[in-house]
């Protein structure tokens, strides 16, 4: 009670700051963020974006695009029976995030089926169930909410979960940011170095289930997908090195986070379908005119060559 009591004083200084800043903008253009509403869903749009962009690197890096689409739609009977239980949505969604997880590597280490048709499998039958559950027990408005996210409508508590998962998942990387290089780039060689490969495996999709709870209610289990993968191609366009891969796409995901909150108040569009909106933008363009591995880039290499 005392952390939490720490943390949302806290909150509300940032808060404060926040609308002191946009208050600052010329021609009324920080008018939106007068309203402490829109201050709770920039903060919460902003940590989720920055620690996914985070993540996404990992997650290219590693090939496992679909592992984030699998355990992002596997949540959804998690929420369905927290809905039941008058939990909040968050308990629930971790708990299938977790069993999700625990079930591709079971059926991929028991079995001759692979990685990518394990996690097919659980995503679309832990999906059908979670629809199936949710028909029966609740509205569309519900549902819809849940699949694409009301940032708008983020409460404190929502905001504090959403800080102190971002907090875990910093944490971890910068504490962790040399094993998971080595683990990331060559699994066999940090073995060799005497790394747990397990630890930073099961780590790394720990760190994704709760990223992907604290996005459900920013952005929704189908659109949070492609904030894990969007910010990571990006960087992933625009440099060779980790570190710089972080920063790009961690950036990415702040901007993306300001400028589709904010456009989508003022057109009144989803907030979460609005901010990756903006960050494909931001990928195409890189893909367009990356000065490495740019489309543009490429095609002047074919007509030298």
């Amino acid at each position: 009670m005392i952390i939490y009591t720490i943390l949302e004083r806290n909150i509300n200084r940032i808060m404060g700051a926040i609308a002191y800043l946009f208050s600052l903008l010329p021609g009324g253009l920080g008018a939106p963020f007068e309203y402490q509403f829109m201050q709770r869903a920039l903060l919460t749009a902003i940590l989720v974006g920055v620690v996914c962009g985070i993540l996404s690197n990992f997650i290219i890096l590693k090939k496992w695009a679909l592992l984030g689409d699998s355990i992002s739609h596997a949540v959804l009977p998690g929420v369905a029976f927290a809905y039941l239980l008058n939990l909040p949505f968050a308990v629930g969604a971790f708990v299938a995030g977790i069993i999700a997880a625990g079930s591709m590597s079971f059926i991929e280490i028991n079995s001759r089926i692979k990685e990518d048709t394990a996690m097919g499998i659980i995503l679309t039958s832990f999906f059908a169930a979670g629809v199936i559950i949710i028909s029966r027990i609740a509205t569309s408005t519900h549902l819809m909410h849940i699949l694409f996210g009301n940032v708008l409508g983020v409460q404190m508590d929502t905001l504090i979960l959403t800080v102190i998962i971002s907090f875990i998942t910093l944490f971890f990387v910068k504490i962790y940011f040399h094993e998971l290089l080595i683990y990331t780039f060559d699994p066999i060689q940090s073995s060799a170095l005497g790394f747990n490969r397990l630890f930073f495996h099961y780590g790394l999709m720990f760190l994704i289930t709760m990223t992907i709870v604290a996005s459900l209610e920013t952005v929704g289990i189908i659109l949070v997908v492609a904030m894990l993968i969007t910010p990571g191609a990006t960087a992933y366009l625009l440099s060779d090195r980790l570190s710089v891969m972080i920063l790009i796409s961690a950036s990415i995901g702040f901007i993306s986070s300001i400028v589709g909150l904010y456009l989508s108040f003022i057109y009144n569009i989803a907030s979460g379908a609005s901010i990756v909106i903006i960050m494909s933008i931001i990928f195409l363009v890189t893909l367009i005119i990356s000065p490495k591995y740019g489309i543009l880039n490429l095609g002047k290499k074919l007509q030298i060559s």
